[in-house]
């Protein structure tokens, strides 16, 4: 297989990962709330910014800036109700980034190098940290939940898993950078 068709691959299964991760998190707003919308357009948005055919120049970088500029926003404000929503202004903010250098028609190498490292070492915590409580979540002694009209067991490791999903494609993606 010839490198640019790998590497073509390669953004399609993440364009696909990202957008399946999404329409998860989508199809869970009615029991979740906003924290759920708040995934599927992170997972929405990545799977957009991932498709390999957009070239720089175009208008969908910075539409997709300000589109993430609107989840930081919103993530600022889901602050309110404890840290645990920083990783979604982290994401945003990244997404926002990535967006402004996708819109600069900047290559490989583009971006801060410390801004790029530091947001790397963050993503590979954050999926390493993931994965290992999906490991350890699905091998708690608690039973799953009693599946039933309306009910789901494990749908707790599925939200994870795919917010784990997520993690890895913001940390693919920061890596193409």
């Amino acid at each position: 297989m010839s490198p640019s068709l790998s590497s073509a691959v390669c953004a399609w299964l993440l364009v696909l990962l990202c957008a399946v991760s999404g329409a998860y998190c989508l199809r869970q707003v009615p029991r979740a709330g906003g924290g759920a919308a708040g995934e599927a357009v992170m997972g929405f948005g990545m799977a957009l910014m991932a498709v390999p055919l957009w070239g720089a120049g175009g208008w969908q970088a910075p539409a997709l800036g300000v589109v993430f500029c609107g989840a930081a926003l919103h993530a600022v404000w889901l602050l309110r109700g404890g840290a645990h929503h920083a990783h979604h202004l982290v994401g945003s903010l990244t997404m926002v980034y990535m967006s402004l250098m996708a819109a600069s028609g900047h290559g490989h190498g583009a971006g801060l190098p410390l801004l790029t490292g530091l947001l790397l070492l963050y993503y590979a915590g954050y999926v390493v940290l993931g994965g290992a409580r999906l490991v350890t979540a699905g091998g708690s002694a608690a039973p799953p939940p009693q599946a039933g009209p309306g009910r789901r067991g494990g749908s707790g490791e599925l939200t994870r898993a795919c917010r784990l999903a997520m993690g890895i494609g913001m940390l693919a993606m920061l890596l193409t950078m």
